[in-house]
């Protein structure tokens, strides 16, 4: 029978290191509780032999730079599943996908997960040396599948979790597309008339009033003036790709993007979108994970990472914490005050009926869901409001060339 390692926590909160013979993991991690322990990492023994054999073993140079794109991820794992159900050894299934790959960087992993393989190492503990294609959350599940002999299931529940996450960030995408188009042909249109057309206007305009111009006239034209003759052209253009730049910058380090993430939350309606697409991102994941067997701890922390918001990963991160203390997942998740009182409700009771995971997953559906009425309702309202935007800019323009021929008009009249 299999030994397995583990890594847990007693009531008390002390972490204790032993062995457990088990069938499976999940069998392991049945064991474990049935003592009162709390299991915090599980490991085969014998996975662990062969990891330390592959690693001894000379690699070759390997040039699998880049990402690839998440839809080949999610089509390998489909097919990976169906040829592991056929009953296809895992070695001869890898050769397979790789010769239908086209030539690229994940042809190449797919050969050198292969080769690893063959050295000695699980698939998992292939995957994880390449992180640029199989994420952690992928390397989790596959590891949980192949400790409890349920690999192609496995592979079927990352293809439909990755398949979802995908159909969710295209919804969101493709409702932010028609207003950026919008605004930036706008934009554009808006500076060519400020260069080219509103300078003509303004020998003409002086002289049609042979005196002092209104505010608005002299307002825009003084902006049409710095942007035609003082490079204002270009500080226009460089403000898009100067914030653009700026947000990055702040991304690349924790406290920027929580300051974003924080601010993102609260802006109106954007800021509901922003938290249910997070909402639904971290509760798939985890439900996903606990689901393949994962230990909630290992689940946790896979989640917090992917989570793609640094509120909600603060948040799990608050959640572990407590967990690893003894609390329940419901109690730290409701004192947070991030999630709906629904939410962290329906958590308790996955909590208390053992069943967290479809519980998880159940939230994840209905937040898909609300998430797609709120895209409608976002287009529906952004059409409107650029609209009237459009319109009033076009209408300040239309005023600042106007106003002096009624100027001229009115003092005629009077003259009369």
């Amino acid at each position: 029978m299999p030994t397995f390692q583990y890594v847990a926590l007693d009531s008390q909160g002390v972490e204790i290191k032993d062995e457990v013979d088990a069938l499976s993991e999940k069998e392991a991690i049945s064991k474990i509780r049935n003592m009162g322990y709390f299991p915090t990492k599980v490991r085969s023994r014998t996975a662990g032999k062969a990891a330390v054999k592959a690693a001894a073993k000379p690699q070759r140079k390997r040039g699998a730079r880049g990402g690839v794109k998440v839809k080949y991820i999610t089509q390998f794992a489909r097919q990976l599943s169906t040829l592991q159900d056929a009953g296809l050894p895992i070695l001869r299934s890898l050769r397979i996908l790789q010769e239908q790959q086209k030539a690229g960087t994940f042809k190449r992993v797919i050969g050198y997960v292969a080769d690893d393989i063959e050295g000695g190492a699980t698939l998992s503990e292939a995957m994880g040396r390449y992180p640029r294609c199989f994420d952690r959350l992928f390397v989790n599940m596959v590891a949980a599948g192949e400790a409890g002999g349920v690999l192609d299931l496995i592979l079927a529940r990352v293809a439909d979790f990755k398949e979802k996450a995908l159909k969710l960030k295209g919804r969101v995408k493709s409702a932010m597309v028609y207003p950026a188009v919008v605004l930036t042909a706008a934009f554009l249109i808006l500076l060519g008339l400020m260069k080219y057309v509103i300078p003509s206007f303004k020998t003409v305009l002086e002289e049609m009033v042979e005196g002092e111009l209104n505010k608005v006239t002299q307002t825009v034209l003084g902006i049409s003036s710095w942007i035609a003759y003082q490079y204002g052209w270009a500080v226009m253009l460089a403000i898009p790709f100067g914030i653009i730049v700026v947000l990055k910058v702040a991304r690349q380090f924790r406290p920027g993007r929580l300051v974003l993430d924080t601010v993102k939350l609260k802006l109106p309606v954007v800021g509901q979108l922003t938290s249910k697409v997070s909402v639904t991102r971290w509760t798939r994941t985890l439900g996903t994970l606990i689901s393949a067997g994962v230990p909630i701890l290992d689940a946790i922390n896979v989640t917090r990472e992917t989570a793609g918001n640094e509120v909600y990963a603060n948040m799990l991160g608050n959640v572990h914490n407590s967990i690893r203390q003894g609390d329940t997942f419901a109690s730290p998740l409701r004192q947070s005050k991030t999630v709906d009182l629904i939410v962290s409700n329906m958590v308790a009771v996955g909590e208390e009926t053992g069943d967290l995971d479809k519980m998880l997953l159940k939230v994840a559906d209905n937040y898909d869901e609300q998430v797609d009425v709120l895209v409608a309702g976002l287009m529906s309202m952004l059409e409107p409001i650029m609209i009237i935007v459009l319109g009033a800019m076009v209408m300040v323009i239309v005023l600042a060339v106007f106003l002096p021929m009624i100027q001229v008009i009115t003092s005629l009249s009077s003259a009369q």
